[in-house]
């Protein structure tokens, strides 16, 4: 996930800090000035801002004071609690902090050369699928002598407000960070797949089934360096207003913690299998904290053994960081966002996924079959003209994870166009040999349809069974236009491409070996009363489809003699009177046993409905039947882009 950055505005730091250097002056950023527009482009800060560098504020300047950590972070004027919350939970990763903060080493200010520091500074960001080397100078906004934004506690401590000056030049200027998710920030800084969970829409409070399980998700989310927040929704007057118990509505805390602590004191403790699942936070003003059960003064600490509570860092101050038992955690909250960590390397120890990126656009074209800008499924005459993505799922069942994501938006608040595209996804199941676009929704089943929301990321995870599927995300209405980035995230490689043609291109040759005169796609449903095969009283029954010399295979179907099949198949053929011909077999160790078959026409004038036909012999004998029937479907047609 980490490759050679590209440099932001074409800024090169070592170079421009060697031209610094030569020339013995500090670095001004032509690129983000010291001015108003870098400021705000509509709402101003509120006092007179002076742009002041490091040393014009304090004496002992330093990017870092004893390390990193996320106490460094508070809040400034601006509604940036996402970034700042964001920032809180990159302080504990030192894998990803180090990436964003590049040569922290060399960049942090030196006493004993003086001569080497230049006032410049680089931070990296992932954007849309690449790292950005983003430079800044060191001249930061202040009032009355004080940052005016993001601070450490610590007023010589300058990483965080130097990475929010990179960030903010990212976004246009320090207002465009007013109000965003934490989720897309952390994205940003680790090129994680986010997942956003509604715990008031999953009944998290009070189903504890699924309160225990995501506990756990969550658990194992934190322990594989995973990046976690969560908010409690607010109507527009309510945003950051401070609740009786202590939390703050319309706020993006951090989570630094998930823990199964142990109950008990001394050795019986260990003794005991009895733990408190519990969760902690931290507010991004580095105050303001929790009240209830399991606060920094809270009596149920006596619960918990010394050792237990050293172990967790207990510290009963107002530093804005606090525990909370996670069913207090599920009632309060409303809204989490789960950043994982998506391991995608060959040589680890736990779980690879195998990862397919894709890039594109919802573009516009008068001529139907060139248009990608459909809108969702329920504009059903233009949906399928949307880009479209095909994978197998190999397995007999995968989890997949799939990831939509737009380009940023908050570079064009300044011109009131900032807001995100309504977007979402669905996934079909589709025949196992579709090799180009689908252009009818027939018998293809439509196993998940994602939320269509103006969030910058849609994710969904989902366990599919072997099949080829296709993933069709798009806008909710047509005609608009954006730029998406999908990554589909499946244990075993799904081999998933972009479907590209409408149908099989006509080559020098196709005159003498023929080309498709009609399309014919079939779709077995199930049998019923099938010949028995094993001693016990069933079957292993599977189907082959035969066309002009093809063939699709189903998936076995183990012990019935009624199997729910389910499969589908498309044909391009070039002989539409040479019959299609469908078998049942049986799986077996030694041989497989044919239990019948059907011969269709599989003419353009037959009928289209669902049918039930008696399973027949083959060969001279085709016209005598065999026990059981099959229920299929068969549509063909002379026109290629008919399905």
């Amino acid at each position: 996930m980490f490759s050679s950055p590209i440099l932001y505005k074409n800024q090169k730091y070592s170079q421009l800090k060697q031209e610094c250097k030569e020339a013995k002056k500090l670095f001004e950023d032509p690129e983000f000035p010291a001015t108003n527009k870098s400021l705000f482009y509509r709402k101003p800060p509120p006092g007179t801002v002076k742009w002041k560098r490091p040393k014009e504020i304090c004496d002992d300047p330093h990017l870092f004071v004893e390390g990193i950590s996320s106490h460094d972070l508070n809040q400034g004027t601006l509604g940036n609690c996402w970034f700042v919350a964001a920032c809180s939970c990159l302080a504990l990763k030192p894998e990803h902090w180090q990436k964003v903060i590049p040569d922290w080493k060399e960049q942090e200010w030196d006493a004993k050369h003086p001569e080497n520091y230049a006032g410049i500074f680089h931070f990296r960001f992932w954007i849309f699928g690449e790292w950005l080397d983003v430079v800044v100078d060191d001249r930061l906004p202040t009032i009355n002598g004080e940052l005016t934004y993001c601070h450490s506690k610590l007023k010589n401590e300058f990483w965080s407000a130097l990475l929010e000056k990179a960030y903010a030049k990212l976004s246009g200027c320090y207002e465009s960070l007013d109000g965003g998710n934490c989720g897309d920030a952390v994205v940003d800084f680790t090129g994680a797949v986010t997942e956003s969970i509604d715990l008031v829409q999953g009944k998290y409070a009070t189903d504890l089934s699924e309160q225990l399980k995501l506990f756990e998700d969550l658990l194992k989310v934190y322990e594989r360096g995973g990046i976690i927040s969560c908010s409690i929704k607010a109507s527009p007057q309510e945003i950051e207003a401070r609740m009786a118990c202590g939390l703050v509505k319309g706020h993006a805390y951090s989570v630094t913690a998930v823990r199964k602590a142990r109950l008990g004191h001394g050795l019986m403790a260990y003794f005991k299998s009895e733990k408190v699942f519990l969760i902690r936070m931290r507010n991004p003003w580095g105050k303001i904290e929790w009240k209830g059960a399991w606060s920094d003064s809270s009596e149920q600490w006596q619960k918990v053994g010394d050792m237990e509570r050293k172990a967790m860092e207990i510290t009963v101050e107002d530093d804005g960081e606090f525990w909370m038992a996670f069913d207090d955690w599920c009632t309060y909250f409303t809204d989490v966002d789960v950043c994982r960590i998506i391991n995608t390397s060959m040589l680890s120890l736990e779980k690879t996924w195998h990862e397919a990126v894709h890039f594109s656009s919802w573009t516009k074209n008068s001529d139907p079959l060139r248009n990608r800008c459909g809108g969702c499924l329920n504009h059903r005459p233009t949906f399928l003209q949307n880009p479209q993505y095909v994978f197998d799922v190999t397995k007999e069942l995968d989890e997949v994870l799939i990831s939509l994501q737009q380009r940023d938006m908050k570079i064009h608040r300044s011109i009131g166009q900032g807001e995100n595209l309504s977007m979402g996804f669905v996934i079909f199941e589709v025949e196992l040999n579709r090799k180009y676009r689908m252009h009818d929704i027939l018998t293809q089943d439509n196993v998940a349809t994602s939320t269509y929301i103006n969030a910058r990321t849609v994710f969904m995870r989902k366990v599919l069974r072997k099949g080829r599927y296709i993933i069709i995300p798009s806008t909710f209405l047509p005609q608009t236009l954006g730029d998406f980035m999908l990554r589909i995230y499946t244990d075993v490689d799904s081999d998933c491409r972009e479907l590209i043609e409408d149908k099989p291109k006509v080559k020098c040759w196709s005159s003498f070996l023929g080309y498709p005169q009609a399309l014919t796609q079939i779709y077995i449903h199930e049998a019923e009363g099938l010949q028995n095969q094993d001693s016990p009283g069933g079957a292993d029954p599977y189907v082959i489809i035969y066309c002009e010399g093809k063939s699709v295979r189903s998936t076995v179907q183990k012990d019935t003699l009624e199997p729910k099949f389910s499969t589908r198949a498309i044909f391009y053929r070039k002989s539409p009177r040479k019959p299609i011909t469908v078998q049942v077999w049986n799986s077996n160790v030694a041989q497989d046993q044919f239990l019948g078959q059907v011969v269709l026409a599989a003419s353009p004038k037959d009928p289209t409905d669902p049918q039930k036909l008696q399973l027949r012999k083959r060969g001279r004998q085709m016209a005598d039947e065999v026990l059981g029937t099959i229920s299929l479907r068969v549509i063909t047609s002379s026109q290629l882009t008919a399905m």
